[in-house]
């Protein structure tokens, strides 16, 4: 099952991570105002990150499933919320922050849903007859990616598609002679939002209870009268539904959209779970933080090593704890 926020407030170690990086990088940088912009934009890639991967998170420390076809529905979330923002153009072209508001709110609800409505059809086809069976999981869920990616080239062609930021969203906000993107003081904040509610809804209600309780003894749960089959069916959907918000985030990020835009991300997703611990929400916030951080201040210092930069921090990582800063106890 996941980790609460309770266990991560009793292992402050790996929260310590996060600022040891960004400080032990100041003195290589040299300018306070470069290592502030760096900073600020590898949190938010990191945040990005982490809506992407909370939902594979979900997906697998509460059903147990390795579903390495999770880009299909980062890829279909981004594409579906360009159709969504591409017929709104007098809202995004606006200069006022609530018009861009209305656009990109909506786009990210409906990129949600389709990728929801998707993850439902994808775990009643392609997953559903291989759970507990890891290696055919793999096998299944990357073809389903195939076969996803090349249905969204059916859909929307497979060029790629300009996916601008809303004109309030672009540009600078000034802290000294630190400039900070504003999209991306806005990525930051969304994916506050996404953990603080993971973390509510899992700690702090029933239906959070039922689906840890349900992982820990779903004969037991299911013997009281919950239908836990269908919690976790919901969890599954929940999980593609945040790949699609994620996608849309990371669109706007990139400002283009491409069909393989979810198999180029999945390596970082894949990273992020591995250092944060199999299934641990609290550790993938963790994971996502470093390698965003990690990825901005390497292809500042040293370019040429930033493609493996993630590689040696998961090997570091490994290395100090072999099951990730918040291991989950049944893994």
């Amino acid at each position: 099952m996941t980790t609460s926020l309770k266990q991560i407030d009793l292992d402050w170690k790996p929260l310590a991570l996060v600022p040891l990086l960004a400080l032990g990088v100041l003195p290589f940088v040299g300018s306070a105002s470069t290592w502030l912009t760096l900073t600020v934009a590898g949190l938010a890639m990191g945040m990005i990150i982490f809506i992407i991967a909370s939902g594979l998170t979900l997906v697998f420390g509460l059903m147990d499933v390795l579903n390495f076809g999770h880009g299909v529905f980062i890829a279909l979330g981004a594409f579906v919320a360009t159709s969504v923002l591409g017929g709104m153009a007098d809202w995004t072209g606006s200069d006022q922050l609530w018009r861009n508001l209305v656009a990109v709110v909506p786009a990210m609800v409906i990129a949600m849903l389709v990728a929801g409505a998707v993850g439902l059809a994808f775990e009643r086809f392609i997953v559903r007859p291989v759970y507990g069976q890891h290696l055919k999981q793999i096998l299944i869920t990357m073809g389903g990616m195939i076969i996803g990616e090349e249905l969204i080239k059916v859909v929307w062609g497979p060029a790629q598609i300009p996916l601008p930021l809303p004109e309030a969203m672009r540009g600078s906000l000034f802290v000294g002679d630190a400039a900070i993107e504003k999209y991306r003081v806005m990525a930051v904040v969304v994916g506050l939002l996404v953990f603080a509610t993971l973390a509510w809804v899992l700690g702090r209600t029933k239906i959070g209870l039922l689906i840890r309780a349900g992982v820990q003894d779903r004969e037991m749960v299911e013997a009281l009268g919950y239908r836990i089959k269908r919690l976790f069916i919901g969890v599954f959907a929940v999980g593609s539904a945040l790949a699609g918000l994620g996608g849309v985030m990371w669109g706007l990020y990139q400002q283009s959209v491409v069909p393989q835009m979810g198999a180029q991300v999945n390596i970082l997703i894949f990273i992020v779970i591995i250092i944060g611990g199999l299934g641990s929400t609290g550790g993938a916030l963790i994971g996502a933080l470093l390698v965003g951080l990690m990825a901005n201040y390497t292809g500042f210092l040293a370019p040429k090593v930033a493609l493996f930069s993630n590689i040696a921090l998961m090997v570091g990582i490994l290395l100090w704890r072999p099951q990730g800063v918040y291991p989950v106890a049944n893994r």
